[in-house]
């Protein structure tokens, strides 16, 4: 499958070599959804294929996708949980749940 920069990939997940948690938006990801350290991305994101999870979570607004991803993977609770508390790092979502 074909990567469609939905940007979901980069929202939705944790991704702990950029210390970002569940459900936040990396710091990374541009207005346009496209990664502003590409050439120099961690590996974890450089290893990421599309798949069926993207069909799967495809909706016309980049909320939509996350909010379709945390529900998937059952964790919408646990984001909501760490967007209330404002947490902005992994090691501040660990303090938190």
């Amino acid at each position: 499958m074909e990567c469609t920069r939905c940007g979901a990939c980069c929202v939705a997940p944790d991704i702990a070599a950029l210390d970002k948690p569940l459900g936040m938006r990396c710091p990374h990801l541009s207005e346009e959804n496209l990664c502003t350290v590409y050439d120099r991305r961690p590996s974890v994101c450089r290893s990421y294929q599309a798949d069926e999870v993207c069909r799967l979570i495809e909706a016309p607004t980049l909320d939509e996708r996350v909010q379709k991803y945390l529900e998937l993977f059952e964790l919408g609770a646990e984001a909501a949980t760490l967007r209330q508390k404002g947490c902005t790092s992994m090691r501040q979502a660990r303090g938190a749940l």
